[in-house]
């Protein structure tokens, strides 16, 4: 029997008008955005351009992934790393990315390697930092949203593709692996697989409470800007053409669940690559290649749970880096003869 559930949950849409670091120093420079196709050979003329100016212990932090992951990590690192400039890196931006795709409800999702406590405490984290969203004076305005655009705390955004995380060294003493499904290839990871999903978003401005079905393969679910109706959840999938008879099944399942629906309009397709893996990979590597070494923060495998979870997994991941940071100031003892 189809169970069907209502109720008020706090939605995070991630295509909105600006993103910003919070601002942790004076003096500090707006945040600049790239384009290039350079190689890795020419990343010494980037580290030229992006941090001639700097402060010598300045920690120089590469963010790679631009989802809601990568760009909450970046913020709490802002927020909690002192003396450091951030610089996110990715081949894709909004609108482009998979946050973009998700419906955006903050729902416990489960995840089999990680400590149950843990999933709660970073359940906890989000949903108090969204709720604060929500009760500020810019609730109206943000929408409880997350979005690209100028950082005041002085960060970069850099649009290229990453093949390997050894690119990045020496212009970064520190590397963030928020890239999701990327990790396949940048950290050799074969637990994470994809997890496609479908969605339709409509227009149906009379919609204004959310609907799930038991399983939650069905949904639907009010935005700040359409009702997004769902889904599949296919394993292994990495197409991300719209399927038309998947569609067809979507609204079908939705309209049955609300009739009304029969009568929305302006009908999308959307295809989102859901990055699953048993348990979140929250951890630090030291990758060394020639005698240099270059630390990793891995932070990725949300599936579908990212946006449950973000800010809580972001700060952990934030601590790490904190971690790094201390380390790589910290003066080696030179040994007695």
């Amino acid at each position: 029997m189809e169970r069907k559930t209502r109720g008020n949950v706090l939605n995070q849409v991630t295509n909105g008008k600006q993103f910003r670091f919070p601002s942790v120093s004076q003096g500090t420079r707006p945040a600049r955005h790239c384009k290039t196709s350079f190689g890795a050979r020419d990343f010494g003329g980037f580290q030229d351009c992006f941090f001639r100016d700097r402060p010598m212990d300045t920690a120089r932090i590469a963010v790679v992934g631009a989802g809601v992951v990568g760009l909450s990590t970046a913020v709490c690192i802002s927020k909690l790393v002192p003396q450091c400039s951030v610089t996110i890196i990715s081949d894709k931006f909004t609108p482009d990315t998979t946050s973009d795709v998700a419906a955006g409800m903050l729902i416990p999702h489960t995840y089999p390697d990680t400590p149950i406590h843990t999933q709660k405490q970073w359940f906890r984290e989000t949903f108090n930092h969204l709720f604060a969203i929500a009760n500020s004076a810019e609730a109206g305005d943000a929408g409880v949203h997350l979005v690209s655009g100028i950082k005041g705390s002085g960060g970069w955004t850099l649009t290229r593709r990453i093949d390997d995380l050894w690119e990045l060294h020496p212009s970064f003493d520190i590397v963030v692996n928020c890239s999701g499904l990327g990790s396949r290839q940048l950290a050799g990871d074969s637990k994470i697989f994809p997890v496609r999903g479908q969605v339709l978003q409509v227009q149906a401005p009379w919609v204004e409470h959310f609907i799930r079905d038991g399983s939650g393969l069905t949904y639907i679910y009010p935005g700040m800007s359409h009702v997004t109706l769902g889904g599949t959840r296919q394993k292994g999938d990495w197409n991300l053409s719209p399927d038309a008879e998947n569609s067809r099944e979507i609204l079908s399942r939705c309209c049955a669940l609300e009739p009304s629906l029969h009568g929305a309009c302006n009908i999308r397709e959307k295809v989102g690559l859901r990055p699953y893996r048993p348990g979140v990979r929250l951890q630090t590597e030291l990758l060394a290649r020639d005698g240099q070494r270059m630390p990793v923060v891995h932070h990725y495998g949300h599936g579908s749970g990212g946006i449950s979870v973000h800010w809580g997994t972001a700060l952990e991941a934030a601590r790490l880096v904190s971690e790094c940071v201390r380390a790589l100031r910290t003066p080696i003892p030179k040994s007695k003869l």
